[in-house]
């Protein structure tokens, strides 16, 4: 009990054991939690459907070229030479596009599942039944339809589109009207009679939110930040399922690359068939003119005198020759580019000089490619193939500028070539006129076989190598389940984390009703609120079944703590005690309801039990509750005073010619013997009564009568009759009240006292809850102590 208000440690406001007791007193909350947690735990790793994960890696593959089917032009220095980035194909891999070919081959957009008492499962091997849908695929790629059938027999089928509406029978082989057209459904013979009297869920999903639903849980990535190996997983109930969507999706990734470089070997080699025609047209022409020239002149043979001049310009008109060949091929792709649609591929590899030029109808054919790919699941708005659009229009306009480039400075090489070339002829032009006719004729001729012989080789070799294209990676290891275990749920993280929520769901309730918390609720947690102020005791919360009296020689806590604040409030008398008596104790709270009347009334008769002299004084004349408690009291064990109505506090108050001996009743109350004086009727003028002279005369002469003089007074925040007479108190006993009184009120008489307005300030804490109480709940002393329940806080 604390009298100084001094704390065992009053320089640490941290207290470790108090706040283990705030928490470790509601144990068997705790405990009941992580029981009712594990429980739940338990039921959900139950019922929850197991997911298994499966794995398929591939390796990228380095493409030497821009493709394996462009090698025949290697020799040309035309492509240029690149690895792919492993980062780009995984987002290839993962495309949109590859997922809805997944889907639609599969048919993984209908699902057949059997319902069971708590979940369902998805028949994925072998459903016992067959669905066939009439409608046109673009209405059946966005239908979102769930049907019901309950096999019935061997030839019909009870069918319903809401679970728990009427079936219709129907036969198997006949048409269904549903809301997304008709549905043929045949049985699965050798399936489904394991099924009949069961009930089956046909779920139809929109394509696209199938597909994106398995692109969120497949999970593509590289094996290491250098390598080209590849990991996809696939985490799904049904480990065959996830194994044939990865085997598929690895598959079409591989069909789409080879798809890319057949359309550009396509492209490539009409761009050779029509040179090739052309070419043939030229070689034709200059045989026609060979044969016209020898018949008309008579040649058939040239002189050796010029042999020297004719080698040397053989070789100048060789050069001239492919000059003008690549000329005519510059000019035949700038008009090319200049006329064609800007959204097709272009000729690689014609035998240009240019790096540059190579390079960027490489990367244009890629940008194409992929818009085309694109485009078969989106719209030409979609942002992607807008900012495509843009690089392709930008590499178009690059292409141009590079082939102008390249048409000029060809056509300067062809002048120069050609000017040299005059400087021979006219050193041949001295030999006979039919020689030389004869020698350009054949000159000419030679040239145009060779390109043309060429050409053809390069034909067949860019078929070839087109027909033997190869993907773009490597099967390493075909799907397969990681592990025979579930990977979800895990039993142990279930476990662990219900365990860990158990604790926390009544930790947080305690910790928020603790931290919320602006009430007074025992001795203790008032002292943390009065500095050097007394606490004489706390009183129990007492049940409808508990005596609201004590009785002589009592052993309820009700009684022992009565007797604790007995004895430190005679401590506090003798210690006080100065000329007179100093007997004279105030009963007040901060507003009624608190148990002011009730510490009066039991605090004046555990005085009287040690045979003292107790005067009890009603001194609240506003709401006064004095007469109103005793009379509730037990009849058989109170003899009521037959009252005087006219005789209280007020009466005396205001008629000098009433003594004190006639508002005093005696009572006996359990054996009990105490004096009381009501507070008689309630004036119209209560605080003007109060500071009569007469309240003076009476205490200073019931001080002396008396060995204690118990007031109950009004409530000190509600009104100022206890500020009236504080001056006559020698103690003032505030009454605080657990769960009911704020701790802001508790500073307001403190303030009181400090600032001179009362004196002699103590605190009792009443309604105890037994589990907070120090001496009946703590200790366990004394015949009256009470059990707990097990439900409460």
């Amino acid at each position: 009990m604390n009298l100084n208000n001094q704390n065992s440690n009053p320089n640490n406001s941290f207290d470790l054991k108090e706040i283990l007791n705030t928490y470790t007193v509601h144990i068997k909350w705790f405990v009941l939690s992580v029981i009712v947690a594990l429980i739940i735990a338990f039921l959900y790793i139950r019922y929850a459907t197991p997911k298994f994960a499966v794995q398929t890696q591939i390796q990228i593959l380095e493409d030497k070229t821009s493709g394996s089917e462009l090698d025949v032009f290697q020799d040309l220095n035309l492509l240029g030479s690149g690895k792919n980035k492993v980062e780009d194909e995984l987002q290839l891999i993962n495309s949109r596009s590859n997922f809805i070919r997944v889907v639609k081959e599969l048919n993984l957009n209908t699902q057949v599942l059997v319902q069971g008492n708590i979940k369902e499962t998805e028949l994925y091997k072998k459903p016992p039944v067959n669905l066939n849908f009439i409608a046109v695929d673009s209405i059946l790629n966005r239908a979102n339809l769930d049907f019901f059938i309950t096999i019935s027999s061997s030839t019909t089928f009870g069918y319903t589109e809401e679970e728990d509406k009427p079936v219709k029978i129907y036969a198997f082989g006949k048409n269904i009207a549903t809301p997304i057209g008709d549905i043929v459904i045949t049985p699965n013979v050798g399936v489904f009679e394991d099924y009949k009297d069961k009930k089956l869920r046909i779920s139809v999903k929109p394509i696209e939110d199938v597909a994106q639903g398995y692109r969120t849980r497949i999970v593509v990535s590289n094996a290491g930040e250098l390598s080209n190996i590849v990991n996809i997983i696939l985490e799904d109930p049904i480990r065959e399922k996830a194994a044939n969507i990865l085997d598929a999706l690895v598959r079409i990734y591989n069909e789409n690359a080879i798809q890319d470089k057949q359309i550009i070997a396509d492209r490539t080699s009409n761009f050779i068939d029509e040179r090739i025609a052309n070419i043939s047209s030229d070689l034709a022409s200059v045989d026609q003119s060979a044969q016209d020239f020898k018949t008309e002149k008579g040649v058939t043979d040239i002189a050796a005198e010029a042999n020297v001049n004719l080698n040397v310009g053989v070789a100048n008109q060789q050069e001239l020759a492919n000059a003008r060949n690549q000329l005519n091929m510059a000019a035949s792709m700038q008009e090319l580019v200049q006329q064609q649609d800007s959204y097709e591929v272009l000729p690689t590899n014609i035998g240009l000089s240019d790096p540059t030029i190579a390079s960027t109808t490489d990367r244009y054919n890629q940008l194409v490619l992929e818009r085309k790919r694109l485009l078969k699941s989106s719209n030409e708005k979609n942002p992607v193939i807008v900012n495509l659009d843009q690089q392709i229009a930008g590499l178009k306009r690059s292409m141009q500028s590079s082939l102008s480039s390249s048409v000029n400075n060809l056509g300067l090489t062809v002048n120069s070539l050609s000017g040299q070339q005059a400087r021979f002829n006219s050193k041949i032009y001295s030999s006979p006129a039919n020689e030389r006719a004869l020698r350009d004729i054949t000159r000419q001729q030679q040239t145009t076989e060779s390109l043309y012989l060429y050409l053809l080789q390069k034909r067949e070799e860019a078929q070839i190598s087109a027909a033997s294209s190869s993907p773009k990676s490597k099967i390493v290891d075909q799907a397969y389940s990681i592990s025979k275990l579930p990977v979800s749920p895990k039993k142990s993280i279930i476990y662990l984390a219900s365990f860990i929520l158990g604790l926390l769901v009544p930790f947080s309730v305690i910790y928020a009703k603790d931290l919320l918390d602006n009430k007074v609720h025992n001795m203790h947690s008032l002292e943390k609120l009065v500095k050097n102020v007394p606490i004489l005791g706390e009183l129990p919360r007492l049940s409808k079944k508990d005596e609201k009296f004590v009785i002589k020689e009592d052993r309820s806590v009700l009684a022992e703590s009565l007797r604790i604040i007995r004895t430190n409030l005679d401590y506090l008398i003798k210690s006080k005690r100065k000329a007179g008596k100093s007997n004279i104790i105030f009963v007040t709270s901060s507003v009624p309801g608190e148990g002011k009347t009730f510490l009066s009334t039991n605090l004046s008769m555990i005085l009287a039990s040690t045979n003292k002299k107790v005067l009890l004084i009603g001194a609240d004349i506003r709401n006064p509750k004095l007469y109103t408690f005793f009379s509730g009291g037990d009849v058989d064990k109170m003899e009521k005073p037959s009252r005087n109505k006219d005789a209280g506090l007020t009466e005396f108050l205001y008629d000098n010619t009433i003594e004190i001996r006639d508002i005093v009743n005696p009572m006996l109350i359990h054996r009990n013997t105490i004096d009381v004086i009501y507070s008689g009727r309630i004036p119209p003028n209560p605080a003007e009564l109060l500071m009569s002279d007469r309240i003076k005369e009476l205490f200073d002469k019931v001080s002396e009568s008396y060995d204690y003089v118990i007031v109950d007074t009004a409530p000190l925040m509600v009104v100022t009759d206890t500020l009236l007479i504080s001056e006559y108190a020698d103690l003032l006993l505030y009454v605080t009240r657990a769960g009911v009184t704020e701790t802001s009120a508790v500073d307001y008489p403190i303030k009181l006292q400090e600032e001179g307005k009362i004196k002699g300030l103590s605190f009792i804490v009443n309604d105890v809850d037994s589990s907070n109480l120090g001496y009946g709940g703590k200790y366990g002393y004394g015949y009256g102590k009470t059990q707990k329940k097990w439900w409460k806080f």
